[in-house]
């Protein structure tokens, strides 16, 4: 599915409508990729089986369009991707997790655990112990999650605005457990990326902190690493992320799609009427680097 000219994505999770900052975020990710002769594909990030639904990425997909966005290919979906994940998975070092969050989070603040990191608790137990905590999930019908066995603790990748970036690395879930087990995030856009051919993620500042583990697992996995875009993010004016709670945010609540789309370029400091507009006139050097505050 890869494309010679390589390729750039963007990729929502289909849990509602998608307000001001994804648009913006989608309109940058393919104004990258427009801008660069890269093809420019959209996955839906489903993953989550319990959170997504059909209809919420049937109204994602509608809005992008609305907005002017177009893409190539066919869109791919998470939830057909499994089989691929698995795969990855069996060449991976991993074990098992029976932590709960609440284990989790009462390790976490030992003093000698860095903040948001897992701590190993399940890394090195006899198998005795493996066996005794894989049976009492059993019984509650739950199966363990599943953490890769990190040999580094710091990685390096490359931003476009940021540089060389080194981020921390711990033993990340690949697969979660429970009752229903979904498949991890970084493990699933690692594989998918390889799998479409992406060489560019336009993406959130707020996911700067992330790519240095999927960076190490696209290494593990022995595919090349994409050159990561982080712009900045849509802020309320409290200085918090735009979120629902502050009042009409999404395409469908803001009314009319072309002044949204005049918005957005406002936003990114241009005057324009239509997404081909702005590919126009787009340049990755003159984009603040900034959030814009939603007013």
């Amino acid at each position: 599915m890869s494309s010679p000219r390589g390729a750039g994505r963007y990729a929502p999770s289909p849990s509602g409508d998608l307000h001001f900052g994804n648009l913006r975020t989608a309109l940058l990710a393919w104004l990258f990729a427009r801008s660069t002769g890269r093809e420019f594909y959209i996955r839906v990030e489903d993953v989550d089986t319990q959170r997504s639904s059909q209809e919420s990425a049937a109204r994602q997909l509608e809005d992008l369009a609305a907005i002017g966005l177009d893409w190539d290919g066919e869109v791919l979906y998470q939830h057909d991707r499994f089989a691929a994940y698995e795969e990855a998975l069996a060449t991976l070092p991993v074990y098992e997790c029976y932590c709960s969050r609440r284990d989790i989070q009462e390790a976490s603040s030992a003093p000698h655990v860095i903040p948001g990191h897992y701590p190993g608790t399940c890394r090195e137990l006899s198998d005795a112990t493996r066996a005794a905590k894989r049976a009492e999930l059993s019984a509650q019908g739950r199966v363990p999650a599943l953490r890769l066995k990190a040999e580094v603790t710091e990685w390096t990748i490359h931003d476009f605005y940021a540089g060389e970036v080194a981020g921390e690395v711990d033993d990340m879930i690949l697969r979660r457990g429970g009752q229903q087990p979904d498949w991890a995030y970084n493990l699933a856009v690692v594989v998918d990326d390889a799998f479409q051919g992406v060489d560019q993620v336009v993406r959130g500042d707020d996911l700067l902190s992330s790519a240095a583990r999927q960076g190490y697992l696209a290494h593990l996995l022995g595919v090349s690493t994409p050159e990561f875009v982080h712009v900045p993010l849509v802020l309320n004016e409290q200085g918090g992320r735009l979120a629902k709670r502050d009042g009409a945010v999404t395409l469908r609540e803001m009314g009319e799609p072309l002044a949204v789309v005049k918005q957005l370029a406002t936003s990114l400091g241009m005057e324009a009427g239509s997404a081909r507009e702005m590919l126009e006139r787009f340049d990755p050097a003159a984009l603040s680097r900034k959030p814009w505050v939603w007013k």
